[in-house]
């Protein structure tokens, strides 16, 4: 029996009438509606009929996380009377609870954006309601932009809602092509606000770390809470870790604390979601942010801290970074408490703060590795999403990279076009690193191995699992807990998912594992909350790291021509329809359900104990890292010291202090991250392999080059043999590529300066004097004063004195001075005026030639002032008075001007009056303009 009473009760009733209007005139509209007014659960209703008297209709809801999706369809079973699977269902990761007689049902954007890959057209489907759109998964932008796409070229009358509570209303109306906006009014209950920050500063967050502090006065805060107020206490911290720690601490509360997030088993979760008789303490992640109403809560304290995944492209390094909560969802946070009754939201931080906090989370297509958002759009048609309405365009690096590992894996060609090995990635709900180890793996060690290490790789073990893959591999195997249970599950929908086609895999059983659950590890509440390290995750795959890499062997066959823009046709399987949207001949779109290994992977014989059931002859050991490898073959390693590792992608690594691996000559790293601040990056989850494999799995990588560079001070020539950045071999190099030994030579002129050649004063001199010509003439006379400016233009007055050379000794051996009179303007004639413009000596009265220094902004003649008797103007250079620097008959500085007249009138007298009774033997006429300039004493003046 329908529960009336209810349903009349939910404020949106009045906002129906406007959108039901707004989609027949438009066929989309935006909804925005404050939290529990009812838009999750009695639009879905209302839209398909099932309540106000419509017209029936099929209802798809998507929603971001697999707990909302399971409670909103048990909610709207609930107000219709029903049990779940009748007139309501829903469908996750995993789990399908739906019928014949199914006309709503919910599903995460991850699976809904798995169903659109196999049927483009959704048929049957008539209303989308895309749920929650302010968290911005990228899932659920890219699932708008494809049913735009479906709207604007197969299906016109497929009716799409974008509904939130606190939504960028105008981007999605005009996402959705003008569409109009609703608005229903919220008649929740007032929540009011205490503003609880620490009484002293803490460490703001960095990488994945939370200041201790912050988690101990959030504790407090909860404890607060308790005393002051009524009702339960719903606390939202940012992952598992966090929320384990203030759950040690909050030991001896009157109270049940329960822990709800991502990993936690669904029936944690729906206790959470069920009303109790005793009080609780709920610690939940995002999770619990949005789409709910957890019954009995009067309470949130909110930690301010939320988690955004971050991809470092260059190492190929991603992680979850802890970041301060937007003010949206500071908004969604607090409403929980007002769904009810009266309540209360402490807030750990000042209200100041709050101003200062973003407006909405930053979306995920920003910050997020885009591999698999990628694929999606190249199996749509659209291999660089340009023609997708996307809220936000992909970065262009990020989809490089993205484009980078596609075709490393085999699964599009250089043009970004789908392989029919890509469009099995693509429906295998896995990460495309993950997909390329799932098939390669199987192939060589059988898929349930392969099937169970990829299962491991999707969500990563927990902590107490330890930092060896393969450790972990057989702790999942024996274990109980609620990781196990999912580890289980995935790992028999993987091995189903790999098997090949015709086998049992295609099975009607096959076939339904793969309709519901074809989405990867983790739902995107266990990457925005739990702290797995690989990103914000969702039920279509994303977010294991990636990084750059080339193209393995064996990758399999890449699709040939042109792709159009727009939905594949087909269901189900790799059709001819499918195959021909994604440019690729369906004779070739055939042969993508079952290729054989990789060729270059070892062929695996009896090695040893450790093996686990199922097939497959290597140790568990050596099957872990080579599907390890597989996924992430730049992050192969190699030892070089107690727990430090190169990696092949050029990053260093390190093992945490008593790690079981730090002794492993080599590792494949299945997870690693860079803390802030920090060249090096941090191992949390590893596996050994052997040389063997390590070669094999990344042999993409592995390259024989000549390298002859600069190193220490000298030509250093060898061959190397290369793993990436991982150096296999090397041994000297006998007959080096001249150019190569040229440049090395060019290099280490760049490093310690042109002072490696030969530089005789006469070529100081001369470098001197065509630099004070650049300065004073330009035109044709060369700049010399720059080594780098010298070094650019190396073939023109270092050759082939250069090309000649082998070593350092050589370089020592060039006449630098002869070399630069090649720089001369010789074309123009001018060269022959170098004597004339800038003398290298000045002849001055006495007869003396003294030689000019060029060195500093001025010529600087430095002479003994008798010598200069006699003489009224200052010498010139190429139109430049030189600075005189009139010297004492001891060689020592008496007076510098640049004006020899005036010095005569009046500056001299002051030097003579200082100067005559030190040196008595010199001249020291009263009128130096006319006495008789002389380099001798008196005494030899009257010898004559």
């Amino acid at each position: 029996m329908i529960r009336q009473a209810a349903l009349d009760a939910l404020p949106v009733r009045e906002a129906l009438p406007g959108l039901v209007s707004a989609l027949d005139a438009h066929g989309a509209a935006v909804l925005c509606a404050p939290p529990g007014t009812g838009k999750t659960t009695l639009v879905p209703l209302v839209l398909a009929g099932l309540v106000g008297g419509g017209p029936r209709r099929r209802v798809v809801v998507a929603e971001p996380r697999r707990i909302a999706a399971r409670a909103a369809a048990r909610r709207m079973a609930w107000l219709l009377g029903e049990q779940t699977g009748g007139s309501v269902g829903f469908t996750v990761r995993g789990e399908r609870v739906a019928g014949p007689g199914t006309v709503v049902e919910v599903v995460t954007t991850g699976v809904l954006l798995q169903r659109l890959q196999r049927d483009q057209e959704l048929s049957g489907v008539d209303v989308v309601v895309l749920d929650e759109c302010h968290e911005r998964h990228l899932d659920a932008d890219t699932v708008a932009a494809f049913l735009l796409d479906v709207r604007e070229t197969l299906r016109p009358e497929l009716r799409l809602v974008a509904a939130s509570a606190t939504t960028d209303s105008a981007g999605w109306a005009r996402v959705l092509g003008g569409a109009p906006v609703v608005e229903a009014a919220g008649v929740s209950y007032p929540v009011e606000t205490v503003w609880a920050p620490p009484a002293r500063p803490v460490r703001p967050p960095h990488g994945m770390r939370v200041d201790p502090a912050q988690l101990a006065h959030v504790a407090s805060v909860v404890r607060r809470a308790l005393a002051e107020r009524s009702g339960d206490v719903l606390c939202f911290l940012p992952g598992v870790g966090e929320i384990a720690r203030v759950a040690g601490q909050l030991g001896g509360v009157d109270a049940e604390v329960l822990q709800v997030h991502g990993r936690a088993p669904a029936a944690v979760q729906d206790a959470a979601l069920t009303a109790s008789d005793h009080r609780r303490v709920i610690l939940a992640t995002a999770v619990a942010e949005s789409s709910l109403t957890v019954p009995g809560v009067r309470v949130v304290v909110d930690s301010g801290l939320a988690r955004e995944p971050r991809m470092d492209h260059a190492r190929g390094l991603g992680a979850l970074a802890t970041v301060r909560a937007s003010r949206a969802a500071g908004r969604q946070r607090a409403g929980r408490a007002g769904r009810e009754a009266p309540g209360v939201v402490y807030r750990c931080w000042t209200e100041a703060e709050d101003g200062r906090l973003p407006a909405f989370p930053a979306p995920e297509i920003r910050i997020a590795d885009l591999a698999q958002f990628a694929l999606q759009a190249a199996c749509w048609g659209d291999p660089d999403a340009a023609g997708l309405a996307l809220l936000d365009a992909p970065p262009a690096g990020a989809m490089a990279a993205a484009r980078e590992v596609l075709v490393a894996v085999g699964a599009v060609d250089g043009a970004g076009r789908p392989s029919p090995r890509g469009l099995r990635m693509a429906r295998l709900g896995l990460h495309p690193r993950l997909a390329r180890a799932l098939l390669d793996g199987s192939a060589a060690l059988g898929a349930r191995r392969a099937a169970e290490v990829v299962a491991l790789l999707s969500e990563e073990p927990p902590r107490e699992y330890g930092d060896d893959l393969a450790a972990a591999w057989r702790s999942a195997r024996a274990g109980g807990d609620g990781y196990a249970a999912r580890w289980r599950a995935e790992a028999r929908r993987l091995e189903r998912a790999a098997a090949p086609a015709g086998s049992t895999a295609d099975s009607e059983a096959g076939a339904r594992a793969l309709a519901a659950g074809s989405a990867s590890r983790g739902g995107a509440e266990s990457g925005r909350g739990a702290g797995t390290g690989a990103g914000r995750t969702s039920e279509s795959g994303r977010g294991t790291p990636s990084g750059a890499v080339g193209r393995p062997p064996g990758t399999g066959a890449t699709g040939a021509g042109a792709a159009g823009r727009g939905p594949a046709t087909g269901t189900g399987s790799t059709g001819p329809g499918s195959a021909a949207r994604a440019g690729i001949p369906a004779s070739a779109a055939d042969t993508g359900a079952g290729q054989p290994a990789d060729p270059a992977l070892p062929a695996f014989e009896e090695r040893g104990a450790g093996r686990s059931p199922g097939g497959g002859a290597a140790p568990d050991d050596l099957a872990a890292g080579l599907v390890a490898a597989l996924a992430f073959p730049e992050r192969v390693a190699k030892a070089r010291g107690e727990g430090a590792f190169l990696m092949a992608s050029g990053t260093g690594a390190g093992l945490g202090d008593g790690s079981p691996l730090r002794h492993a000559p080599w590792l494949a790293v299945a997870v690693a991250d860079r803390p802030p601040h920090s060249a090096s990056a941090r191992i949390r989850l590893a596996a050994v392999v052997d040389e063997d494999t390590a070669l094999a799995a990344a042999a993409h990588l592995r390259t024989d080059v000549e390298e002859v560079r600069w190193e220490a001070g000298d030509v250093v020539a060898r061959a190397a043999e290369r793993l990436g950045a991982v150096e296999l071999a090397v041994h000297p190099l006998r007959t080096p590529d001249p150019a190569l030994v040229r440049a090395a030579l060019l290099d280490g002129l760049r490093t310690e300066g042109l002072g490696l050649l030969r530089w005789s004063p006469d070529a100081g001199a001369l470098r001197a004097r065509l630099g004070f010509l650049h300065r004073t003439l330009g035109g044709a006379w060369p700049d010399v004063a720059d080594d780098a400016v010298l070094l650019a233009r190396a073939d023109d007055w270092l050759e082939p004195e250069l090309s000649r050379a082998r070593r350092r000794a050589d370089l020592a051996r060039i006449d630098a001075g002869q070399a630069l009179n090649r720089l001369l303007p010789w074309a123009t004639g001018e060269a022959v005026r170098l004597d004339e413009l800038a003398p290298e000596r000045i002849e001055v009265p006495s007869g003396s030639r003294i030689r000019v220094d060029y060195t500093a902004e001025q010529p600087v003649l430095a002479v003994k002032l008798q010598e200069l008797f006699g003489l009224a103007e200052t010498p010139r250079v190429a139109g430049v008075p030189v600075l005189v620097h009139l010297l004492s008959p001891a060689g020592r500085p008496a007076a510098v001007t640049a004006d020899l007249a005036s010095f005569w009138q009046g500056g001299y007298r002051a030097v003579r009056a200082e100067l005559r009774g030190r040196y008595p033997k010199h001249p020291w006429p009263e009128d130096p303009a006319t006495a008789e300039p002389t380099r001798h004493t008196n005494a030899r003046l009257r010898r004559g």
